[in-house]
């Protein structure tokens, strides 16, 4: 039995696609490194306010707004580099998701994260600082081999 992984080549070609069409099409500000999930929403109401960066990655479910119509705002929402948005987390209009920081699933969004963060709850408050995460928002320590401690497996890496 064939494996689905000899489809990977696949699955990139269309996230590919549909990158490019939410740019040219949509006008968004999406990085071609930059995973999303095919069930996150992005706010197509006011398109050209959705900016994510390089190695981010937007998981399942969740959503990231633009446009409150209650308030007649329409403002740019900004996911920087390095980023993780959990799984059916929100993001307001007008925030900014800062560089190398992870919103929990389910989150809420209201207020800019500060880079190397991450917040939790609803409203989203600042649950630890100065973390240290690689592309996709992922923790450099994920990797460390059984017996090092973090200082080694970062020394590990960089060299």
């Amino acid at each position: 039995m064939r494996s689905l992984n000899q489809l990977q080549w696949l699955q990139r070609l269309l996230h590919k696609i549909r990158i490019g069409f939410y740019n040219r099409f949509w006008g968004m500000d999406l990085d071609p490194t930059a995973k999303i999930s095919l069930t996150a929403k992005l706010d197509r109401t006011y398109p050209k306010g959705v900016h994510i960066g390089r190695h981010s990655y937007v998981t399942f479910g969740a959503t990231i707004l633009t446009h409150d119509r209650t308030r007649g705002m329409y403002a740019d929402t900004r996911v920087e580099e390095n980023c993780f948005i959990g799984a059916r987390a929100l993001v307001m209009p007008g925030v900014t998701i800062g560089r190398n920081s992870i919103v929990a699933a389910g989150a809420i969004v209201t207020k800019d994260v500060p880079p190397y963060s991450i917040v939790a709850g609803n409203p989203a408050k600042i649950v630890r600082t100065d973390i240290k995460v690689g592309r996709y928002g992922r923790f450099l320590s994920a990797d460390a081999p059984s017996g090092y401690s973090k200082e080694e497996h970062a020394e590990i890496h960089a060299g």
